[in-house]
């Protein structure tokens, strides 16, 4: 019997494997004809996706190295085919993109 026919087959395996280990890609939310994704700065999405129909500040997280208090807040889009979608800032920048189903 040849072992080393199964070496292909083997290595791919592998590679699927190690792939799953990888970070996802950052959470990503259409506005239209345009894409907003984890890491934009507020303006960035009011241009792409308009004003939200909910803006709520939350509360407060360190920024970077501790030196200055980063708003948090939630902008809320839709319903759009019965989901919300919910985008976390802190300070600046878009941090989480969640969707919802509207009950």
């Amino acid at each position: 019997m040849n072992h080393y026919r199964a070496l292909p087959h083997l290595a791919l395996t592998l590679l699927l494997l190690s792939g799953a280990s990888l970070p996802a890609q950052a959470d990503s939310l259409r506005c239209g004809s345009s894409l907003v994704s984890e890491g934009d700065r507020k303006f960035e999405v009011l241009q792409a996706c308009g004003e939200p129909r909910y803006r709520d500040p939350v509360g407060y997280t360190l920024g970077p190295y501790e030196r200055r208090e980063l708003l948090i807040e939630e902008w809320v889009y839709g319903p759009n085919n019965g989901m919300l979608n919910i985008l976390t800032f802190e300070g600046n920048r878009l941090v989480r993109i969640e969707r919802k189903r509207n009950r």
